[in-house]
């Protein structure tokens, strides 16, 4: 009986196999939202449980933010449409910013931080707008008032995390997501004073 033939894989096949992208990857996740994976920060893992939800929340109506300024800055019209265009687009930069540090935050407390537009969409608490085009003065109005719900709730988030001993969440909540909101909403609703000609 003859002995079966293996053929040895030449030098050549070996390489070509080790540079191969290997497609056929399984899903699984390594972490489920909502859970935590305890690092060495000094916080429990129920503070840090707490800590995420509450970042979460505000990351989710951070991200919806920052679209609607988006959306209004290439849907605006109106004698004011240059400022109103180049503004929109410096404080979307803004909130980009901030997503980016509290999406940190998140991991570095050990969560998952929201991501895909889906999961955004089902946790903001900011209305959505409608798909078509509005004039600026309620454009405006809608971004002032997406802003001023991120500041009630990041005021009332920081007094949480602050009792809870979360310093770091307090400060990103404080010096970021405060400072930043309060910032840009003042900067939008001085548009809609009674000397503008940003009127519907």
């Amino acid at each position: 009986m003859a002995a079966s033939k293996t053929t040895k894989p030449t030098a050549r096949s070996k390489q070509q196999q080790e540079v191969k992208p290997d497609l056929d990857q399984k899903s699984h996740e390594t972490q489920r939202y909502g859970e935590i994976v305890k690092l060495p920060n000094g916080l429990s893992e129920k503070v840090c449980k707490e800590s995420v939800a509450l970042l979460n929340q505000c990351l989710a109506d951070t991200i919806t933010l920052r679209d609607m300024y988006k959306k209004h800055h290439w849907q605006v019209v109106g004698p004011t449409f240059n400022q109103l265009h180049l503004m929109y687009d410096q404080h979307y930069e803004g909130q980009v910013l901030l997503v980016d540090i509290v999406a940190e935050r998140i991991q570095l407390l050990g969560g998952i931080a929201l991501a895909m537009a889906a999961d955004i969409a089902e946790t903001t608490k900011i209305a959505r707008p409608p798909r078509g085009r509005e004039p600026a003065p309620v454009q405006l109005r809608r971004l002032a008032e997406a802003h001023e719900h991120i500041i009630v709730n990041a005021r009332e988030a920081a007094e949480k995390v602050d009792k809870s001993g979360d310093a770091g969440s307090n400060d990103v909540f404080v010096s970021n997501v405060l400072r930043t909101n309060e910032l840009q909403v003042w900067f939008l609703t001085e548009h809609l004073v009674a000397a503008s000609p940003v009127t519907a």
